[in-house]
């Protein structure tokens, strides 16, 4: 079975991996596409994973009477960052597609528990990535609830650009409004926030790099066990930043809306839009630090052109003091 690739079929009609967005309104609706969507998937002796907020696997639980081919899995283990959601959904889909057993995959994000704008922001593009990221495999395919009670449009049209299809009706219509462009449509980083700490690094400031953050971090109010967490992330993400990004760099940090965030600034380029999203193989060499970071933060930001370089944003919670 294919599990993974970083490339997209752009110029063909439909992608081999089936990837639909289903818009409804209420539990009724939801409970009619989602089963009629795994009926016909046992019908065709298709594994079925279901990943979906407690309230929504309740309802079909209820409705599904212990099938052994459809199996529910807890997303809340993997935490608030959409970095660690396409590595997920790997390991998910090759447990349950033994052979080449194909595989359905009912995946509802979290769209209301959106921390800020720019999580929102890396939840939209995790949607977009499962295109990339499955693109090679026809034994794949996923349904996307996406709950339109409050009829936000804007959020809805986007969405709607990440799925190649719409489930409507019980039926996979293609969706006119899908990009197929190779470049994902980033909304620009918010500059940092005043006051914020500043420094220039080269080869040999690690020690420095690590001291600043450090220092930043506990005048934040981050705690001391994701402060550790931190000091392994920046320690990989700097690294990397000097030795693929030209030698030199800058970090900025300052704190934010509860988050604290360390910004890496360099010249280098990520051609890989898959890089840091699956875990690293025993034989692979390098490419370990992005993922690293996505499992240590609580988000990840990353914009890279060839033109303007690369910028990381690191970011960790700050717990608030009640009173």
């Amino acid at each position: 079975m294919t599990a993974i690739s970083s490339s997209h079929p752009s110029g063909q009609a439909e992608p081999s991996f089936r990837h639909e967005l289903y818009p409804y309104r209420g539990d009724a609706q939801f409970l009619s596409g989602t089963l009629g969507y795994i009926h016909e998937a046992l019908e065709g002796d298709e594994a079925v994973v279901v990943a979906v907020p407690p309230d929504k696997a309740s309802l079909l639980r209820s409705e599904l009477a212990d099938e052994p081919a459809v199996t529910f899995v807890d997303t809340t283990r993997l935490g608030p960052n959409p970095g660690r959601f396409v590595g997920a959904w790997v390991d998910w889909m090759n447990e349950h597609g033994e052979g080449d057993r194909p595989v359905r995959g009912i995946g509802e994000t979290a769209w209301r528990e959106a921390r800020n704008a720019a999580h929102l922001s890396e939840l939209r593009y995790h949607e977009w990535l499962l295109n990339r990221a499955f693109a090679r495999s026809s034994t794949w395919s996923m349904l996307c609830p996406y709950d339109d009670a409050d009829e936000d449009r804007s959020t809805l049209r986007s969405l709607s650009r990440c799925h190649p299809l719409i489930h409507r009706d019980g039926h996979h219509v293609r969706n006119e409004d899908y990009r197929t462009t190779e470049e994902y449509p980033f909304e620009a980083l918010q500059p940092p926030c005043d006051p914020f700490q500043e420094l220039s690094y080269t080869h040999g400031d690690l020690p420095a790099i690590r001291s600043k953050v450090a220092q930043c971090a506990s005048d934040a109010g981050v705690p001391d066990d994701q402060q550790r967490k931190l000091a392994v992330a920046v320690t990989e993400i700097a690294t990397n930043s000097i030795r693929h990004g030209g030698g030199r760099g800058t970090l900025r940090t300052w704190a934010q809306d509860a988050t604290f965030l360390c910004e890496f600034r360099d010249a280098g380029y990520i051609a890989d839009v898959m890089a840091g999203r699956t875990r690293p193989t025993t034989e692979q060499i390098g490419g370990r630090g992005l993922w690293l970071a996505h499992q240590l933060c609580d988000l990840v930001e990353i914009r890279s052109t060839r033109d303007q370089g690369t910028t990381i944003r690191l970011h960790v919670g700050i717990p608030q003091r009640s009173g």
